[in-house]
């Protein structure tokens, strides 16, 4: 059932939409603690005072797919600079082995984390009430909302919010 609904949410979004900061309950995120792939909790508080750029995903998602690059790419070109890319996939931990493979097909190179339905509360908490894929958020070192994305990430884009963390 999420599958079928966050599939016609990730193609019902023609206008990707950016939005500023309001509305965005970062704290939530912290608070929040998913199944990595290697099968152990990760908490999101061990990200806090870091900048970060937090991606909602799923495998059957074609526009997700199309943005993982980008991502990889601003990971390895920024992770010097201290930001941190993190993964939230909206799937269920007894699908782990599945988004292994593909996460190793795609090259991801952050940290990807299993969310399954927590994962669409935790899209509302932070200011995506439609659950819509694919979903960033740029969150600070201080912990802030620096913004979100709904919809594909371009290049430009990830190189504009990294420089605002940064600037931050």
């Amino acid at each position: 059932m999420i599958r079928t609904l966050a599939s016609i949410l990730c193609l019902g979004f023609a206008a990707a939409t950016a939005h500023a900061a309001e509305g965005i309950d970062t704290e939530a995120f912290f608070a929040a603690g998913f199944t990595g792939l290697d099968g152990e909790k990760v908490a999101m508080e061990q990200f806090r005072g870091r900048p970060l750029v937090v991606n909602f995903w799923a495998r059957w998602c074609a526009p997700c797919r199309e943005e993982i690059p980008e991502l990889a790419k601003l990971r390895a070109e920024q992770a010097a600079d201290g930001i941190e890319v993190i993964g939230v996939a909206i799937e269920e931990v007894g699908k782990r082995e599945a988004v292994k493979a593909f996460a190793a097909t795609y090259a991801i190179n952050y940290p990807v984390v299993l969310a399954g339905r927590e994962g669409m509360s935790l899209m509302k908490a932070l200011g995506n009430p439609q659950a819509g894929l694919p979903f960033t958020v740029y969150i600070g070192r201080d912990g802030k909302p620096a913004g979100s994305k709904l919809g594909l990430l371009r290049r430009a884009e990830l190189e504009a919010a990294a420089q605002r963390l940064l600037a931050r």
